[in-house]
């Protein structure tokens, strides 16, 4: 049997160009789609990467070389494209990003009618299968332009329905996009924001990526959105990454707001408009987001990490919102999808109606539950095998549960180690009681990962 291709990933495709993702191959990409989901209309997007036009030209070619009808949105948010099929615009929708992966690499996301994700196991299962089998058939030197679309007013209009705009009052806040995709969404969404002062940081999608990729959970990459909070003495801060399907908040004093925390703001924020609902987090770190549901009187449900895994389980509990600590907010009225910018418009609104300011907001979670940021390794091994390794050497040193990766446990501390799903990495999330234990069980579990032939990733 033939190699699997290397491109595809747990639930979306990112690879590194041209090696493992080319034109070549998202034309095939393209024609699978077709044959895999028998679409008939299709909606196309792509991030500011330099290698996306022509990527995102050529998947289009191989669709509309199979008989569907296609359009692009252009340089867009991955949310637009969800939001484009969810609102019934095209069967199937196609983002041509590689989120916040290094410069090198570009990949796709997808998106069925209605908002619903591809499957894994089926979907993209299939694709594949395709792709590989008819990756020596001929396809075109070139690609034609794919005719253009615009759904962005009524994107925004969609989302501001439930927002109180009026709750939000005049204040100053501090934007960055990172030269990614996000500034010109950003700028549909604050036209209708007139009571705002706007300082804009790297606004105008440019894909060389002069100030590094955005991803704003590089601590190198928080410098200059912090500098701006205090220089301007904004209320808030917000960046994205590059397709702009996470956001990030900044809190008046120009610090970072983990998501950690802000999934449990916007947990209690959402289960104040639906008392007694089940909310969806994720196994890496909850002992705060579960004390917040409880607190609130609603429900919690835990789910692997990733949307193809969380955007299903919100659809069987209906639940109103699931949160991830990577920053993927998901929201039922934004078709059960991941966005980037509801969540600070929400988080905008509660602020003006409560009076407080974000710091306040927030409270003292991360002195009751304190946490790591995510920590990421290179492995010898393969991380899934890697894994298993050290499972094996916490043995009896806490309670184990396997939900995605494993979680070990004690009453001061847990930790979650897992391999991503997107990235050749392996991944340490740590919370506990206190900041003492803490640090402890931080420095042990990291020098057991190394002591294996692990070492730091830069990202």
């Amino acid at each position: 049997m033939s190699t699997k291709l290397n491109a595809f990933k747990a639930y979306d495709i990112r690879g590194l160009m041209p090696t493992e993702l080319n034109p070549t191959i998202a034309y095939h990409i393209g024609r699978g789609l077709a044959s895999v989901t028998g679409a008939k209309s299709a909606v196309l997007g792509m991030d500011s990467r330099e290698t996306s036009p022509t990527l995102m030209a050529a998947v289009g070619a191989g669709l509309a070389s199979a008989g569907v009808s296609v359009v692009t949105l252009g340089i867009c948010g991955s949310e637009e494209v969800y939001h484009a099929a969810g609102a019934g615009h095209a069967d199937i929708g196609v983002m041509v990003t590689a989120s916040h992966s290094p410069i090198e690499y570009n990949g796709m996301k997808f998106v069925h009618k209605g908002g619903v994700p591809f499957h894994p196991a089926t979907d993209l299962a299939a694709l594949e299968e395709y792709t590989r089998a008819h990756l020596n058939d001929a396809a075109p030197e070139s690609f034609p332009a794919i005719p253009t679309a615009s759904y962005r007013n009524e994107y925004v209009d969609h989302l501001l329905k439930f927002i109180d705009v009026a709750a939000i009052p005049a204040q100053t806040i501090v934007i960055n996009a990172g030269n990614g995709a996000a500034g010109p969404t950003a700028d549909a969404i604050l036209a209708r924001l007139p009571q705002l002062n706007v300082i804009r940081l790297n606004h105008t999608p440019d894909g060389t990526f002069p100030v590094g990729i955005p991803n704003p959970l590089l601590p190198q990459n928080r410098v200059a959105t912090s500098a701006a909070v205090k220089e301007h003495a904004a209320s808030v801060g917000i960046a994205w990454d590059g397709d702009f399907d996470r956001c990030f908040l900044y809190d008046g004093n120009g610090d970072f707001v983990s998501c950690y925390y802000l999934a449990g703001l916007l947990a209690e924020t959402m289960l104040e408009q639906n008392p007694g609902a089940t909310i969806i987090h994720d196994p890496r770190l909850y002992w705060d987001t579960l004390a917040t549901i409880e607190k609130a009187g609603g429900n919690a449900v835990i789910a692997k990490v990733g949307h193809s895994n969380i955007k299903p389980t919100m659809r069987e509990h209906n639940s109103p919102f699931a949160g991830e600590i990577s920053g993927h907010f998901y929201f039922r009225d934004f078709f059960f999808c991941d966005t980037g910018m509801l969540p600070w418009l929400l988080i905008l609104a509660h602020l003006g109606r409560t009076g407080q300011t974000l710091t306040q907001a927030i409270g003292n979670r991360a002195v009751q539950t304190p946490s790591s940021d995510e920590i990421n390794f290179h492995t010898p091994t393969p991380a899934k095998e890697f894994l298993e390794q050290i499972k094996a050497e916490l043995a009896g040193s806490g309670t184990i549960t396997q939900v995605d990766g494993f979680s070990t446990e004690s009453d001061l501390w847990r930790a979650n180690i897992r391999a991503s799903n997107t990235e050749p990495l392996l991944r340490l999330n740590v919370e506990a009681r206190d900041a003492d234990s803490l640090q402890t069980r931080l420095t042990m579990l990291k020098e057991l990962i190394e002591s294996h032939g692990a070492h730091l990733a830069d990202h």
